[in-house]
């Protein structure tokens, strides 16, 4: 056996599986897990020899190293959780990640593999968009019929996830458009992924959405074009109010009765949140050090509810999550929990702004979409889900993988958007 270990070519195309896959829960979970066993696998026949040639020591590093910044608050939070066997579970699943982390960051490693990886995300997001258009038209889509209010897309009308999903990937589609076709490709891509944005009905997406056309199109436009994209969007959001009356009109109402001056209106705005961000309040109040474990928002919501509010605006049933980050981590793995995710953020921060400029550039895109995702001032899907939470460390591995992956030329150097940061 020789010491170099052989490519990966199989990678690449793994994540763009579990990235097709994802809109079925069960599938893409299978999937990243079967993926984190292949390369655990692979790893070990080779006895991890030449592994510098899969990824360089500084990727193998801070990928470990974020894994254990999101993991391992889950691990202290089963000390005392509310449900300490949920929790021990989620925990123990979890360890997928780490190897999952590794199979993204190889895959863009090397030049080729980046194109493929790169390539394969914005067509991916772009066959979602169009689905989306389909169904916004007819009704259906691959996923089936609509929801009762917006589109879902592939992910169908009991996981509404297409806005979501398609922001945090819009930087792909968007930066791809623009390096092949220039400026005329950006708005091309960030009119069709954003009308389907606006019609899946997410506010929150909306604003990751927003984020991404910030990052990928002020150096590519500058400020005033920049500016005039976004008069043109909110025009855009009025005639496609008028067309889709359905998916925008309780949207906009819902966005307009944050203007009421109280708290009923302000919780009505924001879904029911107002009521589930104080549930998190009262659990981070009564469990400061280690949260109520990971995935133990359910169980002690209920306990953290006053029993007369009367029936919360998402409809019936307890809340599920604190539908947003740092309350996400505050209240279910504690103080301990978010400085470990602190610690993350500021050791991927130092990353970006020690790398070379042409290492930001191959990062470019993989970047832009971590940050917009775990942008703390918006609402989020559940981080410790195996759902998003697979989609976001998918980021954190193209991101490292990227950052500190082959310097050799991949056609990515004259991308004409801008480097955050």
């Amino acid at each position: 056996m020789t010491d170099a270990m052989p490519r990966a070519t199989w990678a690449p195309w793994w994540v763009l599986v579990c990235l097709v896959l994802c809109p079925w829960y069960a599938a893409g979970s299978a999937a990243l897990a079967l993926g984190a066993i292949v390369t655990v696998g692979w790893l070990g026949v080779h006895r991890f020899r030449g592994g510098d040639a899969l990824l360089s020591r500084e990727a193998w590093a801070l990928t470990s190293a974020l894994f254990f910044s999101y993991w391992l608050p889950e691990l202290l939070s089963c000390i005392d959780a509310i449900d300490p066997w949920h929790s021990l579970r989620e925990v123990l699943t979890d360890l997928r990640y780490l190897p999952f982390l590794w199979m993204c960051a190889i895959a863009v490693h090397r030049p080729g593999d980046r194109r493929i990886v790169y390539a394969g995300i914005a067509i991916i997001a772009l066959a979602w968009s169009l689905d989306g258009v389909v169904q916004a038209v007819t009704g259906y889509s691959i996923g089936g019929p609509s929801a009762a209010d917006r589109i879902s897309g592939a992910f169908g009308a009991k996981h509404p996830h297409l806005g979501q999903v398609l922001a945090s990937l819009a930087a792909f589609p968007l930066g791809m458009a623009a390096r092949r076709i220039g400026a005329i490709g950006w708005f091309g891509a960030a009119l069709l992924v954003g009308s389907v944005i606006l019609l899946a009905g997410a506010r929150a997406a909306w604003i990751t959405f927003a984020l991404v056309l910030l990052f990928s199109g002020w150096r590519l436009l500058g400020w005033k074009r920049m500016l005039g994209v976004f008069v043109a969007g909110a025009l855009g959001l009025a005639m496609l109010a008028v067309v889709f009356p359905r998916d925008l009109h309780e949207r906009i109402a819902l966005t307009e009765a944050v203007f009421s001056g109280d708290q009923a209106g302000l919780d009505q705005a924001l879904t029911g949140r107002l009521r589930i961000w104080e549930a998190a309040a009262c659990m981070v109040r009564e469990h400061p050090i280690n949260g109520v474990g990971v995935r133990g928002y359910r169980d002690a919501y209920a306990g953290c509810v006053p029993k007369n509010l009367g029936k919360p605006a998402w409809g019936e049933g307890d809340a599920l999550h604190a539908h947003q980050i740092v309350l996400e981590v505050l209240s279910e793995t504690g103080v301990l929990g978010l400085l470990l995710w602190l610690v993350g953020a500021a050791i991927a921060i130092r990353a970006w702004r020690f790398a070379t400029p042409q290492a930001r550039i191959r990062a470019t895109m993989p970047a832009i979409a971590l940050a917009v995702t775990v942008f703390p001032l918006n609402t989020h899907l559940a981080f410790y889900s195996s759902f998003w939470g697979g989609l976001t460390l998918m980021l954190v591995g193209l991101y490292v993988g990227a950052l500190f992956g082959d310097d050799a030329a991949d056609g990515l150097a004259d991308l004409p958007i801008a480097t955050p940061g």
